[in-house]
């Protein structure tokens, strides 16, 4: 609110001449509420917001609903910009009562700021480790996911969900027939490329969910016109890949990190247990592997025994392997040049830099079978893997994250699935959405 000047006062005052009694009082009285009024209103409209800040740091009620109400922002053609590295890097967006009842009913804090807050904010990343990155449009969003999938299948399923981010569920049918140039965005579910139904065969004989996979996986490779279901995923693999060259990104977790790899490297190599195509695996398939049709490994040794759900030295942790498996830790984020690197530095916004690990059944990635090129999100100080990696792949970019579930280290089959209303700021789940909204960024941006 600005002062009242001396000759304002004298001016109210003299309304009412400078007749002395209670008439002339309260006329002083009267003038001088309705300047300050005036006063007040004008200091107001100066100062009103023009934009909502959703800050990202530990202010945050619900980090992971933030990113739903700026994607539906988005979604309805409003703009936004991410602040990368501004307080947990925070979202900016235009004031607008539709986002702002939007993040009310979703339970996000927001600020409301005004111009000159916005110039401070943008003096503040000038000036230091941090870039501002306009968000254009909400990206067309694909969860590569089976018919029979459970809650507990996908993480990213429910945090899209949890989100309130629309998505469409997609599988082996909708890939073969070119469905994917439809989509931006492409997430691919727990699934096992090389065919092997992850390897669950022996130890989970004649459960249903099991028997459900494998009818399902013959149904399909027989509509299609494949011999057995290994051929089958190495096709759709292929058509994965091709997305990605076309300009697609792309994100996996878990097995589907190092078994898309493993089929594309494996096109004319048998790397199948023969309970899966009816032949047994390739001895000699080490050696016959072609690297050069991967993304992001190279090298790998395989797991030849059909009992031991594991598939080959790609994965440094070897859950389900006796005698390999490693104790979980905790992986640490990266810390990029904002303004340099953008793209990682996007896909490792958090609050917190150091993360607790959690398993899957590939739960990360050893150094010596990465490729040369790629970008290394986050690793775990000193040991020999990483977590969290990123590359390019001609048109478009892919990025892995090891680990089944975030909020659940010990994930067994059949849990139920993890309530992230009890995990609204989890860091881990962060990192997740984060990829969702990586496509959404202008692309003249993006200069890795």
């Amino acid at each position: 609110m600005r002062k009242m000047r001396r000759r304002e006062f004298l001016k109210a005052a003299g309304v009412a001449g400078v007749a002395a009694g209670a008439e002339g009082i309260a006329a002083v009285r009267v003038a001088l509420a309705a300047t300050a009024a005036s006063a007040s209103s004008a200091s107001s409209a100066a100062d009103a917001a023009t934009s909502l800040l959703l800050p990202m740091d530990d202010s945050q009620t619900d980090h992971l609903k933030a990113y739903g109400v700026t994607y539906r922002t988005l979604k309805r053609g409003v703009q936004a910009e991410w602040l990368l590295n501004y307080r947990g890097g925070s979202f900016l967006l235009p004031a607008d009562g539709v986002t702002e009842r939007d993040a009310a009913l979703a339970g996000v804090a927001l600020e409301q700021v005004g111009d000159p807050d916005v110039v401070g904010i943008r003096g503040e990343i000038a000036a230091n480790n941090m870039e501002q990155v306009p968000l254009e449009k909400a990206p067309k969003v694909a969860v590569y996911v089976p018919p029979n999938a459970q809650p507990w299948d996908d993480a990213v399923t429910m945090a899209l969900e949890y989100a309130g981010i629309e998505y469409t569920k997609i599988w082996d049918p909708e890939v073969l027939s070119g469905h994917l140039k439809d989509y931006e965005w492409l997430h691919l579910h727990h699934e096992d490329f090389t065919g092997q139904y992850s390897k669950f065969y022996l130890t989970y004989a004649g459960a249903f969910w099991l028997q459900e996979m494998i009818d399902q996986n013959q149904k399909v490779a027989h509509q299609f016109g494949f011999h057995d279901v290994p051929a089958l995923k190495k096709a759709v693999a292929r058509e994965i890949r091709g997305f990605v060259h076309n300009g697609g990104f792309l994100f996996a977790m878990c097995t589907a990190t190092e078994t898309i790899e493993l089929a594309l490297a494996a096109e004319n190599v048998d790397i199948a247990a023969a309970y899966a195509d009816g032949t047994p695996m390739d001895p000699d398939a080490d050696g016959k592997m072609d690297w050069s049709k991967s993304s992001a490994f190279q090298g790998a040794h395989l797991e030849q025994s059909p009992a031991i759900a594991s598939f080959s030295d790609i994965d440094g942790h070897q859950v389900n392997n006796p005698g390999k498996r490693q104790p979980l830790g905790a992986f640490t984020l990266f810390n990029f040049s904002a303004k340099i690197d953008p793209v990682p530095t996007m896909l490792v916004q958090c609050h917190k830099s150091v993360i607790s690990d959690f398993y899957g059944l590939t739960t990360s990635f050893m150094r010596n079978r990465l490729k040369s090129g790629l970008t290394v999100l986050a690793d775990e100080p000193g040991a020999p893997w990483v977590k969290y990696i990123h590359g390019d792949a001609e048109k478009g970019t892919w990025t892995y994250f090891g680990g089944h579930d975030p909020e659940d280290p010990q994930h067994q089959i059949g849990d139920p699935p993890t309530d992230l209303s009890l995990h609204p700021n989890s860091p881990g789940y962060r990192l997740i959405l984060n990829n969702v909204l990586f496509p959404a960024a202008k692309k003249r941006q993006l200069k890795t």
